[in-house]
């Protein structure tokens, strides 16, 4: 747990910059401070209002050399992020003025703060939630809009607010059930079982909805895997190249040339595309080469979305397997490549073909750059379409994951418990396991294994 004294870190990320910023948070960060800090004004840090700024210079407390001018910001409690009294230093970014302010707050009665310690602080102190906390270092990492919208919904709560609601209608139901067994020999029912059976069932829906957010909401925060597939030379290098805008992959007429897969990440329109070319498919004698295409299969398994590449010119008016059977359909994008190479009546006849497989798909031409702006359109409505709307919560987090999986569990239980009759004791068991890990996602239900497990991760400084 949190040792409560006065604790100091460099914020910004480490390095030489224009400026760094030294947090300081406890309940001796104005004495501390003051003892190294000398405003142009004259007047103590201590003696300072609210969200104040003061200009002055950072001294060596031995021999009274200036070390830098700085500006501090003033944050008192419980009006800062740890609800702790706190100082922000805004110092010029030398590594050399970076150190020798922290040694100075260290010797004048700080202690390096550990990693995620301010934000564990802000938990703690109960200016945020687990959730929250876990939401910050989500905000920091992201890279992304969509990213960066579910760090920052979490942080402001809204996860929380359900959960919370969803802990509030059980409680209530619970302590009935509860005071009916202090009244077990009357035989007096205080719950009513109907009501509590809907309750049950419309929050075991509704942790459903949430669980199932994951699948959508960890590919949006780890990137959305593409996979490029197809037979040799139908052009996926090339168009790996060209979604990335760089020549990461060979490109050859040479068959084979791929034999294992490349992979590198885009963000398009918000969302962070993670793509990844694969070894062309066809029968082949080469051991490596067959590895790859084994490989390959195991891509299309894992991938969000497959991206299946065929050569127009390779198209028959008799094919009937442009993609064999059995791919799942329901994430395939049928890719009709070199489309310049082919006249206008040549593509509206393909295009007739490749209306029969009932896939998604589009003409394009990889080398030419042709329709890449729709191909990339559609595979941001790809992702849009397995979305909810734009105010439902998306679980991102696997410890969260596991959590709600465990509380649907429960919620089964009293539902099947209801109809089966079960005694008031064990009813009232599975609600608070089903309680119990809704609470585990907050916070409000912790161990300092969790805790320590989590902000251990964080960065030094948040």
């Amino acid at each position: 747990m949190v040792r409560q004294n006065t604790i100091c870190a460099v914020s910004t990320p480490a390095g030489m910059g224009g400026i760094a910023v030294i947090r300081v948070s406890g309940s001796d960060s104005f004495a501390v401070c003051d003892k190294i800090f000398r405003a142009k004004h004259g007047k103590k840090l201590q003696t300072q209002p609210q969200y104040s700024v003061v200009y002055g210079n950072i001294v060596d407390t031995d021999g009274g050399d200036i070390i830098d001018d700085v500006l501090i910001s003033v944050f008192r409690a419980p009006h800062s992020f740890t609800a702790e009294d706190t100082v922000e230093i805004s110092c010029h970014g030398s590594l050399y003025i970076q150190q020798k302010i922290m040694q100075l707050l260290i010797n004048n009665g700080c202690r390096a703060a550990q990693p995620g310690e301010f934000t564990m602080r802000a938990f703690v102190n109960g200016k945020i939630d687990l959730s929250q906390a876990e939401a910050v270092a989500d905000l920091i990492a992201s890279t992304s809009k969509a990213m960066h919208k579910m760090a920052i919904d979490q942080m402001r709560g809204g996860f929380s607010v359900e959960l919370q609601k969803l802990r509030g209608q059980l409680l209530d139901f619970v302590s009935l059930i509860e005071l009916e067994l202090d009244f077990s020999e009357e035989d007096v029912e205080f719950a009513d079982r109907r009501k509590l059976r809907v309750l049950a069932v419309n929050i075991e829906q509704h942790i459903g909805r949430l669980a199932d957010s994951f699948s959508v909401g960890n590919v949006l925060k780890n990137g959305v895997p593409v996979a490029l597939v197809g037979k040799t030379n139908v052009g996926k290098s090339t168009l790996l190249n060209v979604l990335l805008n760089e020549e990461k992959a060979i490109v050859s007429d040479i068959h084979g040339t791929t034999r294992d897969t490349i992979e590198d990440s885009v963000v398009i329109d918000g969302i962070v595309f993670r793509f990844i070319d694969t070894a062309g498919i066809r029968d082949t004698e080469d051991e490596i080469e067959t590895l790859g295409i084994r490989r390959t299969f195991q891509k299309i398994d894992a991938a969000t979305i497959v991206l299946w590449l065929v050569d127009a010119t390779e198209i028959s008016d008799i094919m009937t397997d442009i993609v064999p059977e059995d791919i799942d359909r329901s994430k395939t994008v049928l890719v009709v490549n070199k489309s310049d190479v082919i006249s206008a009546d040549r593509q509206k006849r393909i295009g007739d073909i490749v209306d029969t497989t009932g896939l998604k798909a589009i003409f394009i031409s990889a080398k030419q750059r042709t329709n890449i702006d729709r191909l990339q359109k559609l595979l941001v409505d790809t992702v849009q379409l397995n979305k909810t709307d734009a105010d439902t919560v998306i679980v991102n987090n696997v410890r969260h994951y596991e959590a709600l999986v465990n509380a649907q569990q429960a919620i089964v239980r009293v539902v099947e418990g209801l109809d089966t009759q079960i005694s008031g004791d064990l009813l009232s068991q599975d609600i608070r396991e089903c309680m119990h890990y809704l609470g585990e996602i907050t916070g409000q239900i912790s161990t300092d294994e969790i805790l320590g497990n989590i902000f251990s991760k964080f960065c030094i400084g948040k």
